[in-house]
């Protein structure tokens, strides 16, 4: 959470913009700890008050905890008054009392200060990197996105977030806070008694960290491999869940259910293997604790018989190892999570290091001239693999004046929604230039681009949210009468209307609780109000009925008026009435001009002309 007076992170090479790739990225390497705990600290640095405080009430919590043992001895050691001594009232009951319960408050009272001062920090840092992590995946091209897998890569932005909060946690109020107390308890030892029990504890400690540690990493192996197979299991269910209708069209339920299977029984192994090597590690722990438990209660218990120490010295001995062990106890649980927090949060970094494959060129500005933005294709070539791969557009060269309207039209995989990608800019060009009022489109920022088209895509995608949220989207703020009036332009008012809850009618996931035509008109609408200088109609029309689609038709001619517009069409008696027409194949244009022009010329355009019309007829 970011407040008035706090600053935001450095930037870092993990910023949107800050590599830029002609092809997609590759997997990034694994990153060591110390590198992700190195990525994390500006974000808790923004804090610094609020960290520097937390760590001034955990060592006075600590500083309070240590003082416990050696009140104790101190009280023991004042209980050998003789019976009846009137000092004996004085000091068991206030002395116990009140100095004990002291500590003990301050104890639990600095460490509740710690996390009430420390909270604000540890969210504020999990929003600003979940935030920035949100906004980079946004900000990849379209390929990364064809590429990916959500169910996985939600689960991997999911478990970063929570491991960041597990990771401060543990890191600063465990392992440091534990740190600190042994360093207090070996300086009391060491100053108090021989300097063996400064050296037994410490080699139990260390002995303890080192087999935690080594024992610890070879385990990481497996969580990691569970983290794999979670992710594949959760893609491969929320894949399966999002093609419902297609797993009931071919009867494929058990199909998906082995599928799914397979994927459980793999992260059933790979967790069998981590709980097995985890009952070893908790059994090798419990034995160095008790061997180094033992070495100082004999050591203490042959002071106290040689006269050396008294049996005060005997309990705070045995207080501290009571005091050390139990948070070493949790050592082992702590590392685990500190590694697998890591190992969460080096997944999300990772995503964050995805190279942007499309970026805004250094000093880009925003597209201007907008009363007049004529678009123009020249020489244009462009291969979705740009190693080697077919080549989707070879030599495209067009003109959209400002105004008017021109067509594309041609058979399926000629590269008509090619050409309304590459205008939106989801991809870059290999060769030739596409301008729009005369600046070239990699020299101004996408962001400009893109608010100056809008589209009516072939396949409608819609969010699971209300149909009036869905036509907002097209310019968010618009008011209830501006919805409407676009609603009622792309003819869908009617229907919105007649059901129950109007406007607030929930659409469902991916907008599936709608027919197609009725998603393409919300898609319309959507368009209509967001009114670009520049538009493009992706087959706008393709899923509606012919009387709806020539009302419709009509209410977007008079919508591209004065506009740039790009038709893509297959039914050709959607573009009789534009400016000019192009007629693709094979990535090439083959023939262009006006309706009359092209049946006149008794090409591809005639011949396609003629079998539609007869399909029409019959």
């Amino acid at each position: 959470m970011r407040h008035h007076g706090e600053t935001s992170p450095p930037a870092a090479a993990n910023a949107p913009g800050a590599t830029v790739s002609g092809t997609a990225a590759s997997p990034a390497p694994v990153q060591s700890d110390w590198a992700t705990l190195h990525r994390l600290l500006p974000y808790l640095w923004q804090y610094k008050w609020r960290v520097i405080a937390a760590i001034v009430f955990m060592v006075g919590a600590k500083f309070a905890n240590v003082g416990v043992p050696i009140l104790l001895k101190t009280l023991v050691d004042a209980m050998s008054l003789k019976p009846g001594d009137p000092a004996a009232l004085l000091v068991v009951p206030v002395g116990l009392l009140v100095a004990y319960g002291a500590l003990r408050l301050s104890t639990s009272l600095f460490t509740e200060l710690r996390e009430l001062v420390f909270a604000k920090a540890t969210q504020g840092a999990a929003r600003s990197i979940a935030l920035q992590t949100f906004e980079h995946l946004h900000a990849l091209s379209l390929r990364f996105h064809l590429e990916r897998q959500t169910g996985g890569m939600t689960r991997d932005i999911e478990r970063g977030v929570r491991g960041i909060e597990s990771l401060i946690s543990f890191t600063l109020f465990n392992v440091v806070a534990t740190l600190v107390e042994v360093v207090l308890v070996l300086s009391v030892l060491a100053i108090k008694f021989d300097a063996w029990f400064a050296w037994i504890t410490l080699a139990a400690l260390a002995l303890y960290i080192l087999f935690t540690v080594l024992v610890t990493e070879w385990r990481t192996q497996f969580r990691r491999e569970a983290n794999e197979f979670d992710s594949a299991a959760h893609s491969k269910a929320v894949d399966s869940l999002l093609n419902y209708e297609t797993v009931k069209y071919f009867n494929n339920e058990g199909f998906e259910a082995r599928r799914y299977d397979e994927s459980l029984e793999r992260l059933r192994r790979a967790r069998l293997k981590s709980q097995t090597t985890l009952s070893l590690l908790n059994t090798g722990q419990q034995l160095i604790i008790a061997v180094g438990l033992v070495a100082m209660l004999w050591r203490a218990t042959q002071g106290v018989v040689d006269g050396r120490m008294t049996l005060g010295d005997l309990v705070m001995v045995n207080a501290f190892m009571i005091q050390l062990y139990i948070p070493l106890n949790f050592l082992g649980v702590i590392y685990r999570e500190i590694k697998q927090s890591l190992t969460d949060l080096d997944k999300m970094f990772t995503l964050m290091d995805k190279e942007r494959e499309v970026a805004d060129a250094p000093g880009a500005q925003s597209l201007a001239g907008l009363d007049q933005p004529t678009v123009r294709f020249e020489d244009v070539v462009f291969a979705y693999d740009a190693k080697g791969g077919r080549t989707i557009l070879q030599g495209i060269s067009f003109e959209i004046p400002a105004g008017k309207t021109v067509a594309v039209v041609g058979p399926s995989g000629s590269g008509k929604s090619t050409l309304a990608r590459l205008l939106f800019r989801f991809y870059d060009i290999q060769q030739g230039r596409i301008t729009i009022a005369g600046q070239e489109i990699r020299s101004v920022t996408q962001a400009s681009v893109r608010q100056a088209i809008g589209i009516v895509p072939q396949d409608t995608v819609l969010f699971n949210d209300t149909v009036a949220y869905n036509i907002a989207y097209g310019r968010p703020g618009a008011t209830q009468d501006e919805i409407e009036s676009a609603a009622r332009a792309a003819r869908i008012h009617d229907f919105i209307a007649s059901t129950p809850k109007g406007y607030a009618t929930m659409v469902g996931e991916r907008g599936l609780k709608l027919s197609g035509g009725e998603k393409q008109r919300v898609a319309i609408a959507r368009t209509l109000l967001k009114n670009p200088p520049i538009l493009i109609f992706d087959e706008a029309t393709s899923a509606l009925d012919s009387a709806n689609e020539r009302a419709i038709q009509a209410e977007l001619q008079g919508v591209a008026q004065n506009k740039t517009t790009l038709v893509i069409a297959h039914r050709l008696s959607t573009v009789v009435d534009a400016h000019e027409i192009l007629v693709m194949d094979a990535g090439r244009i083959i023939e262009r001009g006006t309706h009359a022009q092209l049946l006149a010329l008794g090409g591809r355009y005639a011949s396609m002309w003629s079998l539609q019309q007869s399909d029409a007829a019959a």
